[in-house]
């Protein structure tokens, strides 16, 4: 092979070299520069604040007004009862829905997610989350409610699926993450949990009381 075509040859992978170096050397470093935008207006959306002028719209108002006749997402799923946890201004009593093996089997695998961690799986506050805290001595820490607790036992049910949609004190609220149906699941869960732990002899059916004694 000649010269002139081996030096053409390492002429041409050494300018192959050049743009990659270029590429790992920008990927390396900040720069001031904005990012190449293909579809700018995907990228950079405009944004206003709150009580700013728009002029998109002929109001010129930012906040745009509830629009006449729609309705907000879950106003309609079910009663006052079912959505809110009270009815006439009052704590519901009870469920607003039949409590049957599903619904419970639901309230326990949504307890399991999202209040054990704090709660624990028997609802005495010791979860893994408040074990942990615990062996940290964490100075701000607030324990998590005990559900076993007189307080907690003689609160309506109302009054529960209200503390798990808007939250209580340190606990954060969970209406985002829970739907309104399983947040009824997880109170006839924590009915449960209580039950299980303060049964009485005449709870159980005759037939099992003979075998306990």
């Amino acid at each position: 092979m000649s010269r002139w075509i081996v030096r053409t040859l390492i002429i041409l992978f050494l300018a192959t070299l050049v743009p990659l170096s270029m590429i790992a050397r920008d990927r390396g470093r900040s720069s001031g520069s904005p990012r190449i935008s293909v579809i700018w207006d995907m990228d950079q959306m405009p944004s206003f604040g709150s009580q700013s002028e728009n002029p998109l719209f002929e109001d010129g108002r930012s906040m745009r007004p509830r629009i006449e006749g729609t309705v907000a997402r879950g106003d309609l799923e079910g009663s006052e009862a079912f959505r809110l946890g009270k009815e006439s201004g009052d704590w519901v009593k009870g469920f607003p829905l039949p409590v049957e093996q599903d619904l419970l089997e639901r309230g326990q695998e949504r307890y399991g997610i999202f209040c054990a961690p704090c709660h624990g799986y028997s609802g005495y506050g010791d979860g893994m989350v408040a074990r942990r805290a615990l062996e940290l001595q964490e100075p701000k820490w607030v324990p998590p409610t005990d559900l076993h607790t007189e307080i907690v036992v003689k609160r309506s049910e109302g009054e529960l699926y209200h503390t798990i949609d808007r939250g209580i004190r340190n606990m954060p609220a969970y209406g985002k993450q829970i739907s309104v149906k399983d947040r009824w699941a997880i109170v006839a869960w924590i009915r449960v949990l209580q039950r299980s732990q303060n049964a009485r002899l005449q709870d159980l059916p005759a037939e099992e009381r003979a075998t306990l004694r």
